[in-house]
C-alpha cells in the first residue's frame, strides 16, 4: 500500500524525533560527582576544548582581561583554593579563573570545562574574600555538574524535535517554543544544584557560606528591582535561592 503525501510526512517526521528520543536517552549517564543522572552528547576532552576555544571570544565581549595583575592574581588564588579542598579537583578539567575588564555588566560565568570568570563590575561589589569564594564556588558548580554539556544535549534533543514536527505535522514553531520552554525550567535547576555545591564547596575550603547568602543580596541590589517573573528568566529570584542556600548550609553544617 502507498503512502500518501500527509501520511507520509508525518511518518518521516514520525521517525526524525523517534531517532532524536533513541539518541537522547542512549546518551543518559550518571555524573560521578553529583550522582545526578544527565544525558550528554560531549566527551570532557570535547568540553574542555569548547572553554579553551570560547576563552578568548568572551573575554573579548567584556573588554578584555582587567590589567591589575594584584587582582587577576587574587581571583586566581581563591579559585585554586576552593578547587584544591573539593571534589572539584578530582575532576578532569582545567579550571583558570579570569577578571574581565567590563566596569558596567555584574555578572559571573563559567565556561564547559573549567574557564571561570567575573567582571570588574561585580567583583567591584563585592566586600570580602568569603563572598569573592561564593560566586567562584557557584560557577565552578556548574563546570562540575557540567550544565553546559546537558543544556547542549538537550537542545539538541530539542531541534530534532522541532524538525520533525515541522516536517510531520508543519507544527515547528510549536515545538520550538515548547523546547525553549523546557530549557528555561532546566536552566533554573542549574542555578540552584550549583549553589548548593557552591555552598559545599565553600565549606569544604573554609570559607563562610552565609556570604553566598550576601552575594544574593548583592545581585538583587544590583539589578534595581528590574526583574524579569521568575518563570520567563533562566535565574531564579535571589530571594528563591537564598531560602535554599540556607537549606543548604544547614545539610552540610549538619553532615
Amino acid at each position: 500500500m502507498k503512502l500518501g503525501g500527509r501520511a507520509l510526512k508525518l511518518f518521516l517526521g514520525i521517525a526524525i524525533v523517534a531517532f532524536g528520543l533513541i539518541r537522547y536517552c542512549g546518551s543518559q549517564e550518571e555524573n560521578p560527582y553529583t550522582g545526578r543522572t544527565q544525558a550528554i552528547s560531549l566527551s570532557t576532552e570535547e568540553e574542555i576544548a569548547i572553554g579553551l576555544q570560547n576563552a578568548p571570544i568572551m573575554a573579548d565581549q567584556h573588554g578584555g582581561m582587567h590589567p591589575d595583575q594584584q587582582l587577576q592574581d587574587f581571583v586566581a588564588q581563591v579559585g585554586k583554593k576552593l578547587v584544591d579542598h573539593t571534589i572539584a579537583q578530582e575532576t578532569p578539567y582545567q579550571y583558570e579563573f579570569h577578571l574581565l575588564r567590563d566596569p558596567k555588566t555584574v555578572n559571573a560565568f563559567a565556561l564547559p570545562g573549567g574557564q571561570i570568570f567575573i567582571t570588574y563590575a561585580l567583583m567591584e561589589l563585592l566586600e570580602n574574600e568569603d563572598q569573592l569564594a561564593g560566586v567562584l564556588g557557584h560557577e565552578i558548580g556548574h563546570v562540575v555538574g557540567r550544565h553546559a554539556a546537558e543544556r547542549i544535549a538537550q537542545s539538541e534533543l530539542a531541534n530534532t524535535v522541532a524538525t520533525g514536527a515541522e516536517v510531520g505535522a508543519d507544527a515547528g514553531m510549536l515545538a520550538s517554543q515548547l523546547g525553549q520552554t523546557l530549557l528555561l525550567k532546566n536552566g533554573r535547576g542549574d542555578e540552584l544544584e550549583s549553589d548548593d555545591l557552591g555552598v559545599k564547596f565553600m565549606l569544604e575550603a573554609g570559607y563562610n557560606p552565609e556570604a553566598m547568602i550576601e552575594v544574593m543580596q548583592i545581585l538583587k541590589a544590583a539589578s534595581g528591582g528590574q526583574r524579569v517573573p521568575e518563570f520567563q528568566s533562566s535565574h531564579p529570584d535571589p530571594e528563591n535561592r537564598i531560602q535554599k542556600i540556607k537549606e543548604a548550609i544547614e545539610k552540610y553544617r549538619s553532615n
